[in-house]
């Protein structure tokens, strides 16, 4: 049978068929891509037979160039000022909290190896941007709860891996490696940044010059930029994976030609590397191993998910404003998924000795995690009373795609809620000289605009402007709503209450 061709293609439809059907449960779509990996691998059905740990790892790296550079692009800057500390700090920090805290309790409390221990602590540290927001985005969650986690999850890949390839260099060199272990990990801090910034900048130029009369070049350009930041930092002994994030992070801030198409060719890109690293890692786990690892990878989860991430979460949060429910949720919200089996191959392509163990094990506790934590995400958020009021999803919405250089924009404004409350008509509004509604949105109406239209709470207004005027644009729509209002007068009531 034409495994390419046949098998392949057969996974991924059934992947999409069931996490159509499996939506209505919150079921994350990676666990499916896992399950139909090691359903059609060989331990099940054995239809397509996989072991090959270093063509596994070379795919795997290759798949998370692509979710780290969409990952930064998706980044908000806005939402990252808002949450910086604390999402920030949890990126970093938090990720080596966690670390101790394992170690501390596998190689401490159980006494497991100390390699094994080591490893497994560095390598599971991170949580997981793919499961984090195909589960979080399903919950009706506060704006600044939702970002902090969300962007923790974005931005803490890089330190996992930065740990995990030091406590290999340790491990396979010595002791006598660890201080060239120490100023390698200081140069991938310092020099992948600078890197990714200039690269980024060197492309935002380059787009904002060519004029291709295809479109497809723009997206063929993007994939080449997010390859290059890669090769170019791992050539010069920096972080890969820190400078394409952070390159992403500096394109999706920035206008430039194309940016929406490049976008959705970025997200698609993400996606699809998702979907298939997951199957790929599927195929390489034999679930027969599981027999004798099974009670310690339990032990494994249990050990992550009741000690260390709370650890991290709450000593790592001292002093930022989080309130004992956030820190509750942000503790249970630190799911593990695609980086964490990745660098599980780390330790095996680099010929350790525990290195299959450790795959194994790791691969146990992201299969509990995305199941346990993930079901009940929804379940924790209404229990400790954090769910909000959710809007559905627009079924309607418009891109402006750009050929040339231009800084008009589609801009996308969220009225207040509550839900069908009486706003203003589109006549009454100051919008600025030539800013134009093209688009509402009502549920799942589309509304077409006209003077005499009355905008409504909840609607979704799409105007298309200069990109500088969204908060004129912001202001305009926003007055004349209850919510808006009562937030204005109770805000200048504070400030006249400060002064007296």
């Amino acid at each position: 049978m034409d495994v390419i061709y046949i098998v392949g293609p057969t996974i991924l439809i059934a992947i999409v068929l069931a996490a159509v059907w499996l939506d209505r449960w919150s079921v994350p779509v990676i666990l499916i891509a896992l399950g139909a990996g090691i359903l059609f691998g060989s331990d099940v059905l054995n239809l397509w037979h996989f072991d090959d740990i270093e063509l596994t790892n070379q795919v795997a790296n290759f798949a998370l160039v692509l979710i780290l550079f969409h990952g930064g692009f998706s980044t908000r800057q806005s939402d990252f000022k808002a949450v910086a500390l604390p999402a920030g700090g949890m990126a970093t920090w938090g990720v080596a909290l966690t670390a101790v805290a394992t170690f501390c309790m596998l190689y401490t409390l159980f006494g497991w190896p100390f390699d094994k221990a080591l490893l497994l602590a560095a390598i599971i540290s991170s949580t997981d941007a793919a499961a984090i927001f195909s589960i979080l985005r399903r919950q009706p969650l506060p704006k600044k709860l939702a970002s902090t986690v969300e962007i923790e999850s974005a931005a803490n890949d890089p330190m996992a891996i930065l740990l995990t390839v030091a406590v290999i260099e340790t491990l396979t060199f010595g002791a006598s490696a660890l201080p060239s272990t120490v100023l390698h990990f200081a140069w991938q801090f310092t020099a992948a940044p600078l890197l990714a910034w200039l690269l980024a900048r060197g492309a935002l130029w380059v787009f904002n010059r060519l004029s291709p009369q295809d479109r497809g070049h723009y997206y063929v350009l993007t994939l080449g930029i997010a390859l290059l930041v890669y090769g170019l930092a791992q050539q010069i002994g920096s972080s890969g994976m820190l400078a394409v994030f952070i390159a992403g992070y500096v394109m999706g801030n920035r206008s430039f030609v194309h940016k929406q198409g490049v976008s959705n060719f970025s997200a698609a890109l993400s996606t699809v590397a998702n979907i298939g690293m997951f199957v790929l890692l599927g195929l390489q786990v034999f679930p027969h191993r599981w027999a004798e690892i099974w009670f310690e990878g339990i032990l494994l989860f249990l050990v992550l998910t009741f000690v260390a991430r709370p650890f991290a979460v709450w000593l790592g949060t001292v002093g930022m404003g989080l309130g004992v429910k956030e820190k509750v949720f942000i503790s249970w919200a630190g799911l593990r998924g695609a980086v964490p089996i990745v660098l599980a191959t780390y330790p095996a392509a680099a010929g350790i000795a525990v290195g299959e163990e450790v795959f194994d094990l790791v691969f146990f506790a992201v299969l509990l995690s995305v199941a346990v934590q993930g079901s009940t995400l929804g379940v924790l958020a209404r229990w400790l009373n954090l769910t909000v009021p959710t809007r559905p999803r627009p079924l309607f919405n418009l891109e402006l795609v750009t050929m040339a250089a231009s800084d008009l924009d589609m801009i996308v404004i969220d009225l207040p809620s509550p839900q069908g409350v009486p706003g203003p008509t589109i006549a009454a509004l100051h919008l600025p000289a030539g800013a134009v509604i093209a688009l509402i949105t009502r549920g799942g109406d589309l509304i077409v605009p006209k003077g005499s239209t009355q905008l409504q709470g909840w609607d979704q207004v799409t105007v298309l402007a200069h990109a500088q005027e969204e908060e004129a644009i912001r202001s305009a729509l926003l007055q004349g709503f209850p919510s808006t209002l009562k937030a204005t007068v109770d805000t200048a009531s504070n400030k006249n209450l400060n002064t007296t």
